[in-house]
């Protein structure tokens, strides 16, 4: 009975905390709930799963098509150097982690692999790859090799994913414009691109 009085204790102190804080993504994550998330996701695994070595060989194409991949489809929230700090990174609760560091490259293959094949939830990071667990999908696979390059990552090599990042409307006339004036087809570039967000 005592346990169960102090389980409830608990569970309205943390709920009163929460509800003083309200809910807000900006907010950094405590050290508990990041740990509870932590363990949450370990768990959300299956033991089989975290098993499983990469079956894609790592090597100088892998790489080059992986960051390629990542660039166009997980840099907007990930960042091209795997830290999170982007604008969707900083806006998202949880934040995505710095994948950079050790407790996601102290993951097995067969754990980011898991992750990026069937997501996180309650988080931002969604499923991607066939829902058929039992296919193969090698961009995921590819994907971790890239993953555990990050930390590697050179200066040229982050020059060259940012060209390979995808451009939006704005950004998109904003080059029309500079080319069109450098080959003297049009007046100098409005400059209104550089008012978006």
């Amino acid at each position: 009975m005592l346990l169960l009085f102090l389980a409830g204790a608990i569970l309205t102190a943390v709920a009163a905390y929460m509800l003083s804080r309200g809910f807000s993504a900006r907010d950094e994550p405590t050290m508990t709930e990041a740990f509870v998330a932590r363990q949450l996701r370990h768990m959300a695994v299956p033991g089989a799963a975290r098993r499983v070595t990469n079956p894609v060989a790592f090597t100088p194409a892998i790489l080059s098509e992986a960051t390629a991949h990542f660039a166009d489809h997980c840099a907007i929230c990930h960042g091209n150097d795997g830290s999170g700090n982007t604008v969707i990174g900083k806006g998202s609760y949880p934040k995505p982690p710095d994948m950079r560091l050790a407790d996601t490259q102290k993951l097995s293959d067969g754990e980011l692999y898991y992750i990026i094949r069937n997501g996180v939830r309650f988080t931002g990071m969604p499923a991607f790859g066939a829902a058929n667990a039992g296919s193969q999908d090698d961009d995921s696979w590819k994907l971790v090799q890239f993953i555990r390059h990050l930390p590697k990552m050179t200066d040229e090599e982050l020059a060259r994913m940012k060209d390979m990042n995808p451009k939006s409307p704005a950004d998109l006339k904003e080059e029309d414009e500079i080319r069109q004036f450098l080959e003297g087809n049009a007046n100098q570039p409005s400059g209104e691109a550089h008012e978006h967000h």
